[in-house]
């Protein structure tokens, strides 16, 4: 996948990946390749800005946990990092929305009248 295509969608990606669970950075990458079926390989050098500049902003805590025997960094979802990923997906399903309409318009009108 064109890295450049996922200019901007990174954070909702990250967010939505702690959803669930905190994890540490490798997991998050593995998590990451794992849900997009291996179309996605982030690597750490964008991965880890990322993550220190969610929890700056306060969407994403983190702590200190031993995980497999090594001390890692773990993230988790805050509660207004909750509610900013429920502004991406709404933002994201705005956007696709869109798009598609712009690319398919067959199609739209087709769903819009079935």
């Amino acid at each position: 996948m064109n890295p450049d295509a996922l200019r901007g969608h990174m954070d909702a990606l990250l967010l939505s990946v702690l959803e669930h669970e905190p994890l540490h950075g490798y997991a998050i990458i593995e998590a990451l390749t794992e849900r997009s079926g291996g179309a996605l390989a982030v690597p750490t050098g964008t991965v880890y800005p990322a993550l220190r500049r969610l929890e700056r902003v306060g969407y994403l805590a983190s702590e200190w946990a031993t995980v497999g025997g090594r001390k890692r960094r773990t993230y988790r979802l805050t509660a207004s990092g909750a509610k900013q990923l429920a502004g991406e997906r709404s933002a994201w399903r705005e956007f696709t929305g869109v798009i598609g309409s712009v690319l398919e318009p067959g199609l739209r009108r087709a769903e819009a009248a079935g």
